[in-house]
């Protein structure tokens, strides 16, 4: 069987983007990740059945995710992922990935401490998974490339986001978790910023803990 077109894609845009990731192409870079992953999922998700006896819109995990920022701000986020019928082994260790469709809330002091915002943002991203050939296979990490609508746009005491559109990019390291590995514990670094799509943009970093179940 050939490599599947999106692979190569996958293959093509990835080498380019090492030779041309300068602050310029900031956005370009972020954009074209994003949509390579984007490509990927809907031609995972386009292969087969992940489950034939299951709606298709029915969520694989469910997950609560709780965060925190350098700016004082506090972020509660819950949301549902939908694992990709698609996977393949390198010498490094098995990849594969999911989609993930995000809403949360996030809370940031303002006035010296005095008074409070509170932001909705929604997502949805592409996530791609590496479990290393090590030890019982249950350790793995992720990164990941997602789109986002943060409203109203973000500000906080320090900074102050120009566009309520954002790209969201993560990294993460976990541990699968339970008998039937039916639920997953992570530890991620997320940066939100809107890719050079107008200024300012300064970007907020949080440091997120997330819990996944099958239900």
């Amino acid at each position: 069987m050939g490599t599947p077109f999106w692979e190569m894609l996958c293959i093509r845009e990835l080498s380019s983007l090492v030779s041309s990731c300068k602050p310029f192409n900031a956005m370009n870079t972020r954009i074209r990740i994003f949509a390579v992953l984007l490509l990927a999922s809907t031609s995972a998700f386009a292969a087969n059945p992940r489950h034939p006896e299951r709606s298709f819109w029915l969520p694989d995990a469910y997950f609560a995710q709780v965060g925190a920022a350098e700016k004082a701000t506090n972020a509660y986020t819950v949301g549902a992922t939908w694992n990709w019928n698609w996977n393949r082994r390198f010498r490094f260790g098995l990849v594969t990935g999911y989609t993930e469709a995000t809403v949360g809330r996030w809370e940031t002091e303002i006035n010296g401490g005095q008074d409070s915002n509170w932001f909705t943002q929604v997502g949805i991203t592409p996530v791609l998974r590496l479990y290393p050939p090590l030890g019982d296979n249950r350790w793995f990490a992720e990164v990941g490339i997602g789109a986002n609508y943060i409203s109203p746009a973000y500000q906080t005491d320090g900074k102050r986001f120009s566009t309520e559109f954002n790209f969201g990019d993560h990294a993460a390291f976990g541990r699968i978790l339970g008998d039937h590995r039916q639920a997953s514990v992570a530890l991620r670094i997320q940066h939100f910023s809107n890719g050079g799509i107008d200024a300012p943009n300064p970007g907020e970093n949080f440091a997120q803990l997330r819990y996944s179940h099958q239900f």
